[in-house]
């Protein structure tokens, strides 16, 4: 079990690391994408640019209150997510519609209300400024993903934490920066 201060640690640490991240790109510092090989039937040793990061949250608890379930990245187990109901993909009172999306990081400065990095959903049909974000309850959310580090009926546990590793990961892939893909499927 990871004690209270070991947390406090790594909390503290993401903390100055996404302050770091923020300031370049308040400098308007290029970060480059990674390049990799791959065999290409025209040229075996042409370089492109990677299909950058996969999301997928398999929802799986369906209440009158939330939707459960789970976030996995590059298709590993990542942590919990909460999200509204499905109630028609109606603005502010419903999770948003099973398919595939892109995904950005939204910086703070493009936020009233988020005062730390984030991810905003794009393109979602009849809907706008679907993020990821902290919060523990369908309370906390009107329309968006939650993530935490476990979850209980209509709630997520240490959403900060979650949301905060997440951030980290995706930073550190490097070429997930430009190329975030989600797909939601029910279980």
């Amino acid at each position: 079990m990871i004690k209270t201060a070991s947390l406090v640690r790594i909390y503290k640490w993401l903390k100055k690391l996404l302050q770091e991240l923020i300031g370049l790109q308040k400098r308007n510092v290029r970060v480059y994408t990674q390049k990799t090989q791959v065999k290409d039937k025209a040229d075996t040793n042409k370089l492109t640019e990677d299909k950058g990061v996969n999301l997928l949250i398999l929802r799986d608890t369906f209440t009158d209150e939330s939707t459960l379930g789970e976030l996995f990245l590059d298709g590993e187990r990542f942590c919990d997510t909460l999200e509204l109901p499905w109630k028609d993909n109606q603005r502010g009172v419903s999770c948003i519609p099973i398919g595939e999306y892109k995904v950005r990081f939204r910086y703070p400065r493009e936020s009233a209300t988020r005062e730390y990095l984030h991810l905003l959903v794009k393109d979602v049909p009849n809907r706008d400024y679907i993020l990821f974000h902290r919060g523990n309850s369908a309370k906390d959310t009107r329309g968006c993903i939650l993530v935490g580090q476990g979850s209980q009926h209509n709630k997520v546990n240490n959403s900060t934490l979650a949301m905060d590793l997440l951030m980290k990961e995706l930073i550190n892939c490097g070429h997930g920066i430009k190329n975030i893909n989600l797909i939601i499927k029910n279980k």
